[in-house]
């Protein structure tokens, strides 16, 4: 079955090859035969209750300075033209990503969207994850100074980060006799309107922050991200590390309770990070992570992504 896949996503030239996650779906779809289209999520437009973008058609292949050709180029009608759309473009999640839900819903009667957008819309990263409290370390979001202090006051030490932050940006340590803790609340209301997530620092991120990703609620593998000497960030786009993993038991338990809702929800590839077998994150906009995972695995990710595809296609 040959099928014609577009793939919303940011600038094919600006890419990192030997580790991004899309580009690695995008040559397992060509393996299979299927038709490659780019477009990015400011191309899209709607009218008449069509929704189209301008498009090239694309050759992909794993050569640094030469990863892709244009073999075509016009304006799709995502909804009548194409099979399926891999919403891929990286964050940040704000009112642009949020109109690209918005208009890419209008037409899942007719084209498969991978993830769904309206559950990508109603599950950012760190509050989705809520749901699984019972899971996650002790957690606060707020834009209030005294709360963030009597949490500080009684967790000792604490990360302080965005809530719609994303690749370990902004994310900052507050040691136990730390005073920066104003000037952060501070510095948090000015730059961003939203709250902004405190949590108690789990000493034990020294030792990774594993990545685990889950496809059509099932887990496929991991990858444990080790920060950097002087770092608490383990996440790769700022210095980390990666090394082999294997799910524990925890981490079992973990994945059994949210798979079944990921999977109702149409959010078929997800990424969730796991520090010291506490929950910190899901990540369903545009999770990374596979390339490495399947390389210290001997995986192959992006064909039980479209296995999953194919199968959500035949069922419609």
């Amino acid at each position: 079955m040959s099928l014609t896949v577009a793939v919303q996503m940011d600038p094919l030239e600006s890419i990192n090859i030997g580790g991004d996650s899309t580009f690695a779906i995008m040559l397992g779809a060509q393996a299979r035969g299927h038709a490659l289209w780019h477009y990015a999520a400011g191309d899209l437009s709607y009218c008449d209750g069509r929704l189209t973008a301008p498009a090239r058609r694309i050759r992909v292949q794993r050569v640094a300075g030469d990863h892709f050709a244009v073999l075509e180029t016009k304006t799709l009608d995502l909804g009548a033209d194409v099979d399926v759309i891999l919403m891929r473009q990286d964050p940040p999640f704000d009112l642009a990503y949020i109109t690209a839900t918005h208009l890419l819903e209008r037409i899942q009667h007719q084209t498969l969207i991978v993830n769904d957008p309206a559950s990508v819309r109603n599950a950012p990263e760190k509050l989705f994850v809520l749901d699984y409290a019972e899971f996650m370390p002790p957690t606060l979001i707020t834009r209030g100074l005294e709360e963030a202090r009597a949490f500080h006051a009684e967790h000792g030490e604490v990360v302080v980060k965005p809530l719609y932050g994303n690749a370990g940006s902004a994310v900052f340590h507050v040691a136990r006799k730390d005073a920066n803790l104003a000037a952060l609340t501070e510095l948090f209301g000015q730059v961003w309107r939203e709250p902004f997530m405190v949590q108690a620092f789990l000493p034990d991120v020294s030792k990774g922050d594993k990545r685990i990703v889950l496809v059509d609620g099932k887990p496929t593998g991991a990858l444990n991200r080790l920060p950097r000497e002087g770092e608490i960030r383990s996440n790769l786009a700022v210095g980390g590390s990666g090394a082999q993993a294997d799910l524990t038991p925890r981490e079992l338990e973990i994945c059994a309770a949210i798979g079944p809702e990921l999977a109702k929800r149409g959010l078929l590839f997800v990424g969730i990070d796991v520090i010291a077998g506490y929950l910190t994150e899901i990540n369903v906009t545009s999770p990374t992570g596979i390339v490495a995972i399947d390389r210290f695995n001997g995986t192959d990710t992006p064909a039980i992504i479209w296995d999953a595809i194919e199968a959500k296609l035949a069922e419609r």
